[in-house]
């Protein structure tokens, strides 16, 4: 076959076009190098179509492989639709803005599948029966609140209006919505009647997708993937309502939260109940064996938590309003079988000098200091615990060795059998702070018992004079960049670890890791100056000493080897390509 020259410099010219827009992925494109050779070669011998360019095949096929656009998850999209708002909107109310209308889709689209099965069961006199939804966990919409409505009226100038009304109606009809939804939200912003219109038609297309959520999760994973990116997005400072799930799921997995009250004294968005629940349908529990109280301080993630819930089918005391936790407490006589939380870190001025100081929660301990409310937060839950009461929480490092007033108190819970495991935790697992943090578990009750959960007897050995340390900061594995979460696989071994430490028989499933783990008596601790520090307890191992050099470097020279050939080979057949097409490249 003759290529004409003039085709084939006006094809080539082109295709290097397009591929020097081409994102260079070096595996990707030599995967498709290799192909388009072989392409070529069939086109040269003739067994190609004549009408492909030598140039064309090469590089069309490169493009095909490293351009080709999977479609965009709708969390994605519905964020991606959000950023186009820059400029009328700021980025921290993005979530507001796509979230009630995700709520009003999902609401729509389950209150009509509902209507239809009331009709179809011969109901239709009760179709505006709001019981009749309820008893499905479903909310009832009155007319104007109905997304058929919204979606006929998305494009008129007052579409924001209709909204706000919408939510309003759909607030008074549904008393688990009470305090949930925003309140003449959009009318405020300001938001182009177009820009509004745009969102709801992106929200519209979601049917499907709805239709297979079986989990009734879709508006969740919107609702979690927007507050994780704006954490991510607003870095240090925000965000704090956010705890990443991969540090709420190795929480539920250690404390197993399978039934009983669970309390979180600061909620935020509701997270650590949402994965509690998730952790409990994983395990074939019962949802209904589980009673969630929780406090906010933040009016709009309060706002926030009671919708997370609500559409979740989550029935949870959040109090009445959101309040401080400290100075007005909504759970005074509270005792939980289960504690999650993350506190603010290092929280200061947290109370005035002469106020709480004979608060009951501090009974038998020292007065937290004024100047760092980390052991306010610590005292508050260990209060709150029932006798068998379990607490799993993260705090700042610094709360580990903290001297004066701290650590008296932290000597008198560990004098008392409160501290169960201490575990540090790698860096980079938040998306609002890099500071360095670790999750505490507090048992009441570490004497030997044999226990009943979710089906399965457990022999619990006497550990009143143990503590259990943890090293997880190599555990972790790259996220989103510059972030790291746990594996599934991590999460498992960790849980393994403490549970089996826990149980009779732990001299045979349980033994000191160095780097990893480390079980120390109260003896150890107290002659530590009762410090918590994992490092203190957990061997180091001088890896350098066990290394061998010369296996090492040999593996590395051979694949460096393969590398520089594989590479080597690549280049000459793309030269070779360029000089048949007679635009040799002289280096």
């Amino acid at each position: 076959m003759h290529l004409s020259q003039r085709q084939t410099s006006e094809n080539g010219r082109n295709s290097l076009k397009n591929w020097q827009n081409t994102p260079h992925n070096l595996i990707a494109w030599r995967f498709a190098l290799q192909r388009s050779i072989r392409n070529f070669q069939a086109v040269v011998a003739g067994t190609a179509s004549p009408q492909i360019t030598a140039a064309g095949v090469l590089l069309y096929m490169a493009k095909k492989t490293l351009n080709k656009k999977e479609a965009l998850p709708m969390e994605e999209m519905l964020w991606k639709a959000c950023d186009a708002l820059r400029g009328s909107i700021e980025p921290s109310e993005y979530k507001h803005v796509v979230l009630s209308l995700i709520f009003l889709k999902y609401a729509g689209f389950h209150f009509e599948k509902r209507r239809q099965e009331i009709i179809a069961a011969g109901q239709e006199a009760f179709v505006d029966n709001v019981a009749f939804y309820g008893a499905k966990n479903v909310f009832y919409l009155p007319e104007t609140a109905r997304w058929s409505y919204i979606k006929e009226n998305a494009k008129q100038p007052d579409i924001a209006l209709i909204v706000d009304k919408a939510l309003a109606d759909i607030e008074k009809k549904n008393k688990p919505l009470r305090g949930a939804l925003p309140n003449n939200y959009y009318s405020s912003l300001g938001i182009e009647s177009e820009k509004l219109g745009s969102l709801i038609d992106k929200a519209d297309g979601f049917d499907s997708i709805l239709e297979n959520d079986t989990e009734n999760d879709i508006i969740g994973r919107v609702y979690e993937y927007f507050l994780s990116k704006f954490a991510i997005k607003e870095g240090k400072g925000k965000g704090e309502f956010y705890t990443p799930k991969t540090i709420v799921n190795l929480i539920a997995e250690m404390i197993e939260p399978y039934e009983g009250i669970i309390y979180d004294p600061c909620c935020g968005s509701g997270g650590m109940f949402v994965q509690s629940m998730k952790f409990v349908q994983r395990h074939n529990g019962n949802r209904r064996n589980v009673s969630v109280y929780g406090q906010e301080f933040t009016k709009t993630t309060y706002k926030l938590a009671k919708m997370n819930l609500a559409i979740r089918g989550i029935a949870a005391n959040l109090g009445e309003y959101a309040a401080n936790t400290f100075t007005d407490d909504r759970h005074k006589d509270l005792k939980a079988d289960f504690i999650m939380a993350n506190p603010p870190f290092n929280q200061k001025d947290w109370r005035a000098e002469n106020q709480l100081t004979d608060d009951p929660r501090w009974n038998g301990f020292d007065i937290p200091p004024t100047s760092n409310a980390n052991y306010g937060w610590i005292l508050n839950m260990a209060s709150k615990l029932s006798c068998n009461g379990v607490a799993g929480f993260i705090l700042a490092n610094g709360a580990l060795s903290a001297d004066g007033t701290e650590g008296a108190i932290r000597r008198k819970m560990i004098e008392r059998g409160l501290v169960e495991a201490i575990i540090i935790l790698p860096n980079n697992l938040f998306y609002s702070t890099d500071i360095s943090v670790t999750l505490w578990i507090l048992n009441a009750n570490k004497k030997a018992r044999v226990v009943t959960r979710n089906g399965e007897e457990i022999h619990y050995r006497d550990r009143e004079h143990e503590i259990l340390f943890m090293d997880l900061r190599r555990r972790g594995i790259p996220f989103e960049k510059k972030y790291v979460q746990f594996s599934p696989e991590t999460i498992e071994e960790v849980a393994n670890v403490y549970h089996n430490w826990q149980r009779e028989g732990h001299t045979e499933s349980y033994a000191d890791i160095p780097e990893f783990c480390y079980s120390a008596s109260l003896e150890e601790v107290a002659d530590k100056g009762y410090s918590l520090v994992p490092s203190k307890y957990i061997e180091f191992a001088n890896n350098d000493e066990t290394v061998d050099y010369e296996t090492k470097m040999s593996a590395l020279q051979s694949e460096l080897a393969d590398i520089l050939k594989e590479e080597a080979d690549s280049r000459a057949e793309l030269l070779d390509v360029f000089k048949t097409l007679g635009y040799e490249i002289d280096l």
